[in-house]
């Protein structure tokens, strides 16, 4: 069978390395894919966004079954494109990947369906939201529409840092078209949880909870980011907080992207803030989140490529889905200055040994060497049966690779342990 991953980050090597536990798998192409991925799968220089290019690469090959995973490529309609040519995918469609691809869109589907989300206002003029700001509250929450890599929310903590972010969306184009419209929404306080789930657009089967570290500094400090490191299963998910998610929030948004004409298979990532007035969504995701994917499928027990198919043939409701009832924790290992600026280029020195436990995402081959290629430059992962063991044992690993310029955060891990003494 041959498979192949749309995508070019630590989330496709994730994946790329759980399907290949399935032994129907013969080859896997990853198109870009990267360095490090190279060691798994047959990397094509194709952009993911190249949705003629992927399309034809695919047909070429013959590929069996394909998985799209990143954000751009699903809105952009990858899955559409390759179901169109007769393989069958993994990924929503572009009408459901809407989801994601437009906040206004997900806020007011949120609010049609009495989904719990926090209050907010859309905008497509720059000077009705600067208006706004004059009397909303402070802090406020800024989230350009559109797909801005994980990158386009800021939390305003002053009337002129809100102000600010408005300009630099609406009028200087930080994230080009996506700001063009722009949500301004009540903030929240509240442990933050992630939940990836699967779905065939039927079903809901929530996968392990998981809490992101998305500042790039120590103590949740500094620029926002793609992500420096998560933790798995997150010590503020409760079962109770669970059975009330998928009461209120899981169940009630699939069914209203089906009334809504956009049955979601695939991936959906529920992004959740635990207020004192019960969860509320902050955002939702059409694909698996990196990087929680890496503390995620590493608990994951059944065949990764086995849902997949189930997903996609619509019958979800007949697999059995495990995780081990165990910790896990991924580190990032980043290149100083992201997520502004960096240098790139640098050798990677990874041991041998550590490699079943490393997920690359910026990184690339040249003259038989693994450069730094990114920002984000890799993921390093362990399970234990505590999670106190699984952060000693990552940074452990962490510690034995090695590249020039390297930054990675040292409290990964932290909050959820403080938490779980809290919960003890």
């Amino acid at each position: 069978m041959k498979v192949l991953v749309v995508g070019g980050g630590g989330r496709e090597h994730t994946i790329i390395k759980k399907i290949k536990e399935n032994p129907k798998v013969t080859e896997v192409f990853a198109v870009p894919g990267n360095g490090g991925i190279a060691r798994d799968a047959t990397c094509v220089a194709i952009d993911a966004k190249d949705i003629e290019g992927i399309k034809k690469f695919a047909a070429e090959v013959k590929i069996d079954y394909a998985i799209v995973a990143p954000d751009d490529p699903l809105v952009l309609g990858c899955v559409d494109a390759l179901e169109g040519i007769g393989i069958p995918c993994f990924g929503p469609r572009a009408n459901a990947a809407i989801i994601e691809g437009s906040k206004v869109f997900s806020k007011n589907l949120m609010k049609k369906y009495n989904i719990p989300t926090a209050a907010y206002e859309t905008f497509d003029d720059m000077d009705a939201a600067l208006a706004y700001l004059q009397t909303a509250p402070i802090p406020t929450v800024i989230k350009a529409d559109g797909l801005a890599l994980g990158k386009g929310v800021v939390i305003a903590q002053t009337l002129k840092e809100a102000e600010d972010a408005v300009v630099s969306m609406m009028k200087d184009k930080k994230f080009g078209a996506s700001g063009d419209h722009i949500v301004i929404e009540e903030f929240l306080t509240g442990p933050e949880v992630s939940v990836l789930s699967f779905t065939d657009g039927n079903v809901v089967v929530p996968m392990v909870s998981s809490m992101d570290h998305k500042r790039a500094g120590d103590n949740d400090t500094g620029l926002n980011t793609g992500g420096m490191g998560t933790v798995a299963p997150n010590p503020f998910y409760t079962p109770e907080i669970a059975e009330e998610c998928m009461e209120k929030i899981f169940l009630p948004t699939i069914q209203a992207m089906k009334e809504e004409g956009r049955v979601f298979k695939g991936c959906l990532y529920f992004g959740l803030m635990l207020t004192e007035d019960g969860p509320k969504v902050i955002e939702y995701n059409c694909r698996f989140g990196d990087p929680e994917t890496q503390v995620v499928l590493p608990l994951l027990e059944s065949d990764l490529l086995d849902i997949m198919m189930a997903v996609t043939e619509e019958r979800l409701a007949d697999v059995e889905i495990n995780f081990a009832q165990k910790s896990a924790c991924c580190v990032i290992m980043a290149s100083k200055g992201y997520p502004e600026s960096y240098e790139k280029g640098f050798e990677i020195t990874i041991p041998d040994e550590l490699w079943d436990k490393v997920y690359v995402a910026g990184a690339k081959l040249e003259d038989g060497k693994l450069l730094t290629n990114g920002g984000r430059v890799l993921g390093v992962t362990e399970t234990s049966h505590t999670l106190a063991e699984a952060v000693h044992k990552a940074y452990k690993d962490v510690e034995k690779i090695h590249f020039d310029n390297e930054y990675y955060r040292k409290d990964i891990g932290r909050r959820a342990l403080n938490g779980l003494q809290s919960i003890c």
